[in-house]
């Protein structure tokens, strides 16, 4: 399996955006949370199952799109700055007419269905999928995409997009938007917001009224410094609903407490990591996971609002607290977690970061980073021949972790499975990998080792 690279286009906006000279955005304090210094790369996988449906070239389609698309969402063509002020060097992104973004042209020599809509395909071929800018690139042209056609007609979309500029539902958006216009909407039906240092910006004066600094404590580090030179793999686990009803079931025998998917599973996953990475029991260990502020602040963001609506929750135990404590007190531990889910908890991130941005802070190592993508709306971008057959993120740094995790979706492909469940995609150092399954396969065999 190959991927050809027929070339590069820079798309520019069908319509030149109102900039009457060039023009400074001022970033939130959440898109420059330090966390988010990162380049978040996903494929979204097309199936062109039926060509009488649309016989475009899907290359052509989706560029068109796209272009309408940048009018309203222009400063995806921008460049990201580090500033010159006082402010510690705080990105800004800087708009200028005749700005575009890079869209790769592609052909891979297979069929979608010969790799079973990309579950089967190994990580060497799925990279070529998706631009893989540098650090330096990634500030320059925050947003990089690729279409590559397929054999059978289907085609992927791959995105690399500097984390500063939005997150997955400010993506979608953006996406959602471009396939409204691809499938013959003559304007978008949500207006962009941008607005973001005033609708996220530190308060004045700050103050600090929710338990932030308990866990971002760690002055002067990168959170994605440590482990760099190691080995990560990938891999995916089908998790079936038979699994987790039987398993949520133990629990409410237990200790008489429903639990959500999400709290269950992940305290699960994150204990068998931290099992399988021989960390010494008095280190810290924390599970961080993003929650959707959007509706949770005082007054609720506006719909159009596509910048970074998420802040990092962490739950922290030492390792042998986490491997010790019966499992349904891990899951508790998250649940009540999700009360921090709130204006105040928002605005004292903020304030906190604001306070501490010259030394840099950070919650330090032993991260374990989750996210939900089960419900980000990645159906609604349907460029025409309907939505993705699949949607896999490649990256691993997430919330300050090296080690993401997410729940994902089941693909078209596996799609016809009668257990039904979803899909978990887990990153971990690859020594650590066979131990991992070893765990994993306990869920579907039922031994979740409760006294």
């Amino acid at each position: 399996m190959q991927v050809q690279i027929l070339g590069t286009e820079l798309i520019q906006p069908s319509t030149p955006p109102p900039l009457d000279q060039d023009q400074v955005l001022p970033l939130s304090h959440v898109d420059t949370d330090p966390n988010l210094d990162v380049t978040f790369r996903y494929l979204r996988v097309y199936v062109n199952a039926d060509r009488t449906k649309r016989a475009d070239d899907p290359y052509q389609v989706v560029s068109r799109a796209l272009s309408g698309a940048l009018y309203h969402y222009y400063p995806l063509c921008g460049t990201l700055r580090h500033g010159n002020n006082d402010d510690h060097h705080r990105l800004e992104l800087h708009c200028a007419a005749g700005q575009g973004m890079p869209l790769v042209h592609a052909t891979a020599n297979c069929t979608l269905h010969a790799v079973k809509t990309l579950d089967d395909a190994d990580s060497g071929f799925l990279e070529q999928l998706i631009p893989d800018p540098d650090p330096e690139e990634s500030l320059a042209n925050p947003c990089m995409l690729q279409v590559t056609a397929f054999e059978c007609g289907g085609f992927s979309l791959g995105a690399a997009i500097h984390h500063a500029m939005c997150d997955g539902l400010g993506a979608t958006l953006f996406f959602g938007a471009a396939a409204e216009l691809a499938r013959g909407a003559e304007r978008v039906s949500l207006e962009p917001v941008w607005d973001r240092d005033v609708l996220l910006g530190p308060r004045s004066p700050g103050r600090v009224e929710a338990p932030v600094g308990d866990y971002l404590c760690e002055k002067g580090r990168n959170p994605y410094d440590d482990e760099e030179d190691r080995a990560f793999v990938r891999e995916f686990f089908h998790v079936r609903e038979e699994w987790l009803d039987r398993f949520k079931a133990l629990m409410l025998e237990k200790c008489g407490q429903k639990f959500t998917t999400f709290e269950a599973l992940g305290a699960f996953i994150w204990r068998a990591k931290v099992k399988v990475s021989d960390i010494p029991g008095d280190e810290m260990v924390k599970f961080s996971y993003s929650t959707n502020i959007r509706k949770a602040l005082k007054p609720p963001l506006p719909a159009g609002y596509w910048g970074n609506g998420c802040v990092p929750i962490y739950v922290q135990l030492t390792a042998k607290e986490l491997l010790e404590k019966p499992i349904w007190e891990v899951a508790e531990l998250i649940r009540k977690s999700k009360r921090n889910a709130s204006d105040e908890y928002v605005r004292s991130y903020i304030d906190f970061q604001e306070a501490h941005r010259r030394e840099g802070v950070s919650a330090g190592k032993n991260v374990s980073g989750f996210t939900d993508w089960r419900h980000l709306g990645h159906s609604t971008v349907d460029f025409g021949w309907g939505g993705p057959a699949n949607v896999l993120p490649l990256s691993r740094k997430l919330l300050g972790s090296n080690e993401a995790c997410f729940f994902l979706p089941c693909s078209e492909a596996g799609a016809g499975d009668p257990s039904g469940g979803f899909r978990v995609l887990v990153n971990l150092k690859d020594e650590c990998l066979c131990g991992f399954r070893e765990e994993m396969e306990k869920l579907g065999k039922m031994e979740f080792g409760f006294a």
